[in-house]
Parts: structure tokens; sequence; C-alpha cells
């Protein structure tokens, strides 16, 4: 299944759909007590995505145009935004960083959620380079604690795309990389979230970033350095990760700020970061000052 969350004309707030066949199916007209948000239905748990499967296959609810909505983030209040970084050795090494032993693990603040075509806007005193990051997410269904490799992906409710946009002269001033990529619109998330049952294999998956018609970042997530499974397992550790939490999961090479010259986001540009099967997710920007 596909889930987004729409400000459909003449509201204020987003409502949760369900895509099926170009048209959206509102999740409140498809059962008793309908969870208003995914957050709401991670959190419910299997039985509650099994009855909106249900009530879709049964022909139940309103089918609805999409085509004047707006989008919000695909996830409007996780429990905790997990960033991985240097998880792809092209990206590594354009940086001049080095992939450590152990996972690059930060935190990104959902005041940077954003959603897939709204616009991003940052002032030219705080930052001069900001960079695109196209990274799958990874979207925890079940609580997650000391978890096996080999049972990580059974913790998994679904997949979405991310662009990781990151400040990048404020990354390598501190040492610490949240504040660089938690400014305000910084983490785009969407359009949609796809279940888990619909990406059987998610080390393959073609990732990619466009800027106008430039191909600027074209990978595949089977050249993760650590899978979505080891990075779960990793990060479950002693730490229970709760349902609807979202893990963003690194970027592979062709960033910006290491071309030369540099493609960096600057007024007006629109980026377009995607993962196949999962969708493209649109964000422009702006700068202000």
């Amino acid at each position: 299944m596909r889930f987004s969350h729409l400000v459909l004309p003449g509201q204020t707030a987003p409502t949760l759909i369900v895509k099926e066949g170009g048209e959206a199916i509102p999740v409140a007209g498809l059962v008793e007590d309908a969870p208003r948000t995914l957050d709401e239905l991670v959190a419910a748990g299997p039985e509650a995505l099994d009855a909106l499967r249900e009530a879709v296959a049964a022909g139940r609810g309103e089918r609805i145009s999409y085509a004047d909505a707006a989008y919000a983030p695909a996830l409007l209040r996780p429990p905790a935004i997990m960033a991985v970084g240097l998880n792809y050795a092209a990206h590594s090494g354009e940086l001049n960083l080095k992939t450590d032993s152990t996972p690059t693990v930060f935190t990104l603040w959902p005041n940077s959620l954003a959603g897939h075509g709204g616009t991003t806007t940052w002032s030219r005193s705080l930052t001069a380079a900001v960079d695109y990051e196209a990274e799958l997410g990874v979207i925890i269904g079940r609580p997650a604690r000391d978890v096996s490799e080999a049972d990580a992906l059974d913790h998994v409710f679904g997949y979405t795309v991310v662009n990781d946009i990151s400040a990048r002269d404020i990354q390598y001033s501190e040492a610490q990389w949240s504040r660089c990529k938690s400014l305000d619109g910084f983490t785009p998330v969407g359009p949609d979230v796809v279940t888990a049952d619909e990406i059987p294999d998610p080390q393959d998956l073609h990732i990619w970033t466009r800027i106008g018609d430039e191909l600027l970042q074209d990978g595949s997530t089977g050249q993760m350095v650590r899978t979505v499974a080891t990075l779960i397992a990793h990060l479950s550790q002693g730490i229970t990760i709760l349902p609807g939490t979202l893990i963003s999961t690194g970027s592979p090479g062709g960033s910006g700020f290491s071309r030369t010259p540099q493609v960096l986001l600057k007024d007006g540009t629109t980026v377009t970061v995607g993962v196949d099967g999962i969708g493209e997710l649109t964000t422009h920007c702006r700068i202000v000052d």
C-alpha cells in the first residue's frame, strides 16, 4: 500500500490517504476509528494496516482526485529521526571523510521536516553552501531492541524518500552534524510511504538526484556500506527503536559540494531526489536575507 499526507483544497490540516489507481482514498472513510495520520497508523500495529488493506480491497471509501492537493511530510511527528552518514563509499571519499568501522549516526530535529513540492528557505548570512543528498528512508513498524540482522527487516513498516539537505559550511565548522542538517525545512520526506511488502529488497533500488535535466546522483542502494538490516540491528543494540521512527540511510556519491565547479542549491533551484518503486521528492529553494 501507498500512503500520503495531503492538504486537500479548502483544508488546512493534512489528511491521511491511500493512493490507489491514480486516485486518493481518505483513510477516515475506510474503517471505524480510523487513524488520522500515518504516525497513528504505525503505532496502531499490523492489525490496523490489515484492516485498511481489506477495506480498500472491498472497494470501500471515497475515491477523489489529488491533483490540486499539497503534500505534508510523509511522517508528521516521528518519535525520532535517526540519520546515518558516510554509508556509501563514493560519498565518503568525495567529502574527504573516513568511513568508520561502525556507522556514523546523528539525529535530525523535527522542525526540519518538509513535504514534497514545498519551498525550503534559508538565510544567506547563515549558510552559503547548501547541498542535496538523496536517501532511502526507513520507517520502523514495531519496537526493535537487540534485534538480529536476520530479523531486522521484520520490524520495518515501510519506505520513503528523504532529501538530507546539508549546510556544508556549518557541517565542516562543527564537531556534530545535527544542526547543519536540521535547519527549518532541511529534511523533505515523501511524497509517499510504501509498505514493506511492496519493496522485496531494499538493497536493489535505483537512487538519484536531478536539478533540471542534469542527473547529479545516480546510484543503487546496493552500494550501501551497511545494509538496511545491518543498520537496524546496530541501532537497536540496547536502544528500543520506537514505531514511527524514521531512519535515513545515507547518500550515494555525486554531491554538489564535491563537484568542480560546485553545484549548490541556490535561490530558485528546484531539486528532485528519487528512489525506484517509492517515488520522486521535489523541493523548491529560496534564499531570504
